[in-house]
């Protein structure tokens, strides 16, 4: 074990595999832009490459190279750089494989952060992991700890399919303990953060951090609240999250997305649908205001969910 940044711990996801397999590509706008970059000096300029300033380009490259056998990397470095793309993230790369019958292979990975709410406003703050979510035939994962940067990088670069990783900006220098050697962890696999019986809180993200955080602050008040981490969303490991529901019966989601573009709106409508009678009280979701996210800081901060939201969600559920 090592302990490094989350970003560090992308880029030893990243490095892990490419060691691993020559077929193993990683190119972006901003990227092998001189012979001493990181990675150009150790897989040379024919698997690291710098691309033009369009990310229709470079993600229909991308899409190109997969479906010829390689596994790209592309970094996108935004999220919102996929929207002008959309049409080869949603409408290409996901549907060759069932068109096909499972005869073509897209397994490509469309690295880009998300959520930045560090000052810089409306266009590079969103969280859009729901927008991808419902996409057939594409996975969505947002690690929040370090080790699970590394790990499921190393897995999104080793699936036969697109897949989305969205890494949270404001967890870039968080440090965590990351497994030296090969490291994967499996899509579809929640990871129950913290054991509690009064209360479920599903949080994805930097709400992970701010969820653990809260349940420090209800434990002081005889409130044990479990902490579930989907960690990946698409595919959603349900089965962990309804366990929790049976045992505690009260049910906080948190997100960093407006309520109605978010990852809880659509698992609260599976908890309804499939644990109603467990329910001691209504689902909760804490998210953010239905707004654009201000440049103002004091504003910023409103509109984000936080520690005392978690809090107050929690201590509702359970009047």
């Amino acid at each position: 074990m090592a302990k490094m940044p989350y970003v560090a711990a992308i880029d030893a996801g990243i490095h892990q595999e490419m060691r691993r397999d020559p077929d193993v590509l990683y190119f972006g706008q901003n990227l092998a832009t001189t012979e001493n970059h990181e990675f150009v000096a150790a897989y040379g300029a024919d698997r690291v490459r710098v691309t033009p300033i369009s990310e229709t380009a470079e993600i229909g490259i991308a899409i190109g190279a997969a479906m010829a056998g390689l596994r790209p990397v592309v970094e996108l470095y935004m999220a919102e750089f996929m929207l002008v793309a959309m049409d080869q993230v949603v409408n290409e790369a996901p549907r060759f494989r069932y068109m096909s019958g499972g005869q073509v292979k897209v397994p490509l990975v469309l690295k880009a952060g998300y959520g930045f709410t560090c000052g810089w406003a409306g266009q590079h703050t969103g969280s859009l992991t729901a927008l991808f979510m419902g996409v057939p035939g594409l996975k969505v994962v947002i690690p929040s700890t370090a080790a699970d940067a590394k790990g499921l990088m190393a897995t999104a670069i080793r699936d036969d399919n697109p897949v989305v990783y969205l890494h949270h900006y404001m967890l870039t220098l968080e440090q965590g303990e990351v497994p030296d050697g090969e490291y994967l962890v499996p899509f579809g696999k929640a990871e129950v953060r913290r054991a509690g019986g009064d209360v479920t809180v599903v949080a994805t993200g930097w709400m992970v951090p701010r969820a653990l955080a809260a349940a420090e602050m209800l434990a002081k008040e005889g409130i044990s609240a479990e902490v579930i981490d989907p960690r990946t969303v698409a595919p959603l490991d349900l089965e962990t999250i309804l366990k929790s529901v049976d045992k505690t019966g009260r049910v906080v989601l948190v997100d960093q997305a407006t309520r109605h573009a978010s990852v809880t709106a659509m698992i609260a409508a599976d908890i309804a649908e499939h644990r109603f009678k467990a329910l001691k009280a209504p689902v909760v979701q804490v998210t953010a205001a239905d707004t654009t996210i201000p440049y103002s800081e004091p504003l910023e901060a409103h509109v984000i969910p936080d520690e005392a939201r978690i809090v107050a969600a929690v201590r509702a559920v359970l009047m």
